[in-house]
């Protein structure tokens, strides 16, 4: 009873040998030009990757992504040759894609977006950006979410179809401070922003260029408001403010530049004979 089965079984795969052999014959050679072709493909993507800068595990992703694409392209045609109805499977593979996009949604549209970051670059590592209310320092950029460093030394983890679309502010590498300073009305102004731009011109960690920017601001009512605007990298932002903030303050002690109190005049009407206006000072 076996012996007959397995006769029986040979004489049936022999006549669709006979029948189809040349079916077969180029599905298997469609085959292997796909996978000769997928290994193609993969190294050229690699190649091409290596000089967008990506993360190694990263550029190992896609080119494995495009290598299985390619190989399955030449697996359907392989079997659509062999006389076999694809129909129903590029059907099924339709239905079922649709399925799991639906289901993943927000998952596939992180994708799609880390892949839109990767590829145009509006930001890289190392650089300062601010977008939907968020700002620090790009950490780290994946398919899925891209992680910033706040200033607080905290992360913050933004899903990268919320910044693809939106508004971004890209400091890049460097940063410009502003920094404001008030001195009295009767100040030898050439000699405060000569002084300020003396403190600038002593730190090594303010940058040289772009140069700084020191002028006159605005007119208030205790004082002349200096705005003093230096660059310095973003790794270094918090500390070069802290520094400069202090230097300034040092330097107009020492060269007896005052900085005012705010103040306030007040005049008393029909006060009478020889009243006088006074000053009311903060306390």
């Amino acid at each position: 009873m076996d012996t007959t089965k397995i006769t029986q079984s040979s004489d049936v795969i022999i006549k669709y040998l006979l029948e189809n052999g040349p079916k077969v014959a180029g599905a298997l050679a469609i085959l292997v030009v796909g996978i000769i072709v997928a290994r193609i493909v993969g190294n050229l993507t690699q190649h091409w990757l290596g000089k967008r800068e990506l993360d190694p595990p990263l550029r190992m992703l896609i080119t494995r992504v495009i290598r299985l694409l390619v190989f399955v392209f030449a697996l359907i045609i392989a079997l659509g040759t062999c006389g076999i109805n694809i129909t129903p499977l590029v059907t099924l593979m339709g239905v079922a894609g649709v399925g799991i996009g639906l289901a993943l949604q927000g998952v596939l549209g992180n994708l799609v977006a880390g892949l839109v970051i990767i590829f145009t670059r509006p930001f890289r590592v190392g650089e300062y950006i601010e977008i939907i209310g968020c700002y620090g320092q790009v950490s780290v950029i994946e398919l899925f979410s891209t992680t910033l460093i706040h200033p607080d030394k905290s992360r913050v983890v933004i899903p990268n179809r919320k910044i693809v679309g939106e508004v971004l502010h890209n400091y890049g590498s460097i940063r410009q401070h502003d920094i404001t300073v008030l001195v009295s009305y009767g100040t030898n102004l050439t000699q405060a922003i000569g002084v300020i731009q003396e403190v600038l011109g002593q730190n090594p960690k303010v940058l040289k260029d772009p140069a700084p920017m020191v002028a006159i601001n605005a007119f208030h009512a205790s004082g002349i408001q200096i705005a003093v605007q230096p660059w310095s990298q973003v790794a270094e932002y918090g500390p070069v403010a802290g520094a400069i903030k202090l230097a300034i303050a040092d330097a107009f002690r020492a060269r007896r530049i005052e900085i005012p109190l705010p103040q306030q005049e007040i005049r008393v009407l029909n006060a009478g004979p020889g009243a006088t206006p006074f000053s009311a000072g903060a306390a």
